[in-house]
């Protein structure tokens, strides 16, 4: 039997709802990264493979980086986004990041 770590289970899941996740111009895909300190958000044009904006923050503050990421894509004319939660479970954190993204008036 072969023992995975939790990354390589991470990266097994990211890759599943990857093949079905797709962002466009009027729905872009947003991204979201967990590092030991930091917790990255950008959203992305899988059409056109380009990266409309990002911001990243401390963990301890992923609501209120979830509420900036939200307010710069309010001004550039996004209301309504694609999730994508990188294969992480979806609380603590990244649960946090949504409710600011919510927050911050984005749909998903």
């Amino acid at each position: 039997m072969d023992i995975k770590t939790k990354r390589e289970n991470r990266i097994r899941r990211h890759r599943r709802v990857r093949a079905v996740i797709k962002g466009t111009s009027a729905r872009p895909r947003l991204s979201v990264f967990r590092s030991n300190k930091y917790i990255y958000g950008q959203l992305i044009d899988d059409e056109k493979g380009a990266t409309l904006l990002s911001h990243n923050g401390p963990k301890t503050s992923a609501l209120k980086v979830g509420e900036l990421l939200a307010k710069k894509a309010v001004e550039k004319g996004v209301s309504r986004i694609v999730f994508d939660r990188g294969g992480y479970k979806y609380q603590g954190q990244i649960k946090d990041l949504a409710e600011g993204l919510r927050a911050g008036g984005l749909n998903f």
